[in-house]
């Protein structure tokens, strides 16, 4: 079946008023935190495939997202970059809808028109795009969750921040961000969880920020285990990252500052005014040491360890 530019998979399911958890890569996506938060709410939920883009070559540049090739039983295979939908139950009266989503390179304003089609084909009640963005925030505090409902700070959440003074940001963007405005327009709901990571580790699968968001999810969704909310391999990495900083009395200066500066913040409740989430590509508020780059690319980029259920499919 067809909607847009998207093949539905036969029998096409009847899903009660779903919520659509997104997230967008390469933008918002820092640690690729959102794309972990929902590998793993796919693999508790058992989620299935819904769909993807019947061609996603009129949407992506296919030499800046490289397909892969792979050997299946001495056979060589390939994987297509692609927009990709998968469904599975979520409460006693709505399923959910995981949108994995790629910036597009061309198109978008047709990419975006199709994936709004999907939502009002599904009859999608919420919207949810989730990830995260860097911010000079320690990595020896709790990691902090903007949350948001309909454009207002979702309350009653324990470790999100708010944005009490709304601040118009001006300058680049994602073009995605049409969707929400679309969404908003059909009155569907309308929420974002993203997730404060230190500038200065700059992990290419950071496990604590990703368990934040689930953390996050968790409260909302209460059906969902808490476990969920928790990464022993995102503990072990941070731990790895302070016993190096420690060895830096430059890079041990600038956390001892960024830990006063989270503490006057959040004295009390936590409210703070957000940094606009385009931003957050900035680069590090310090340049660090030799050493400390090499070793944070050498876990950015680690092996499995023992958190094998935690790892996102390739």
């Amino acid at each position: 079946m067809q909607i847009g530019a998207f093949e539905i998979r036969e029998p096409v399911p009847e899903l009660r008023r779903p919520h659509v958890i997104a997230n967008l890569r390469p933008w918002v996506d820092a640690g690729s935190v959102g794309t972990l938060a929902i590998a793993r709410l796919e693999r508790q939920l058992m989620a299935q495939d819904l769909g993807a883009l019947a061609t996603p070559g009129r949407y992506f540049d296919f030499t800046r997202y490289r397909p892969m090739s792979y050997n299946v039983d001495g056979q060589r295979r390939f994987s297509v970059p692609n927009t990709a939908l998968r469904y599975a139950p979520g409460g006693k009266d709505f399923d959910f809808i995981f949108l994995h989503m790629l910036e597009p390179h061309a198109l978008a304003e047709e990419y975006i028109e199709s994936l709004f089609e999907v939502f009002k084909h599904f009859k999608a009640e919420r919207y949810g795009r989730i990830g995260g963005m860097y911010d000079a925030v320690p990595h020896t505090r709790p990691l902090l969750v903007m949350a948001s409902l309909n454009g207002q700070p979702i309350k009653g959440l324990r470790g999100t921040i708010a944005n009490n003074r709304q601040r118009g940001y001006q300058g680049p963007t994602s073009i995605m961000n049409i969707l929400g405005d679309k969404v908003t327009e059909a009155g569907m709901e309308n929420m974002s969880l993203m997730v404060r990571l230190p500038q200065y580790v700059q992990l290419e699968e950071d496990r604590t920020g990703s368990a934040r968001l689930l953390g996050t999810m968790c409260q909302i969704y209460d059906f969902l285990p808490q476990e969920l909310g928790e990464s022993q391999r995102g503990v072990r990495q941070y731990e790895r990252v302070t016993a190096e900083v420690e060895r830096n009395p430059g890079v041990l200066a600038l956390v001892k500052k960024l830990e006063d500066d989270y503490d006057a913040r959040i004295e009390g409740a936590i409210q703070e005014e957000p940094q606009p989430e385009e931003e957050f590509q900035r680069p590090p508020t310090a340049t660090l040491a030799p050493s400390i780059e090499e070793f944070l690319r050498s876990i950015g980029g680690d092996s499995d360890d023992g958190d094998s259920e935690e790892r996102s499919p390739r």
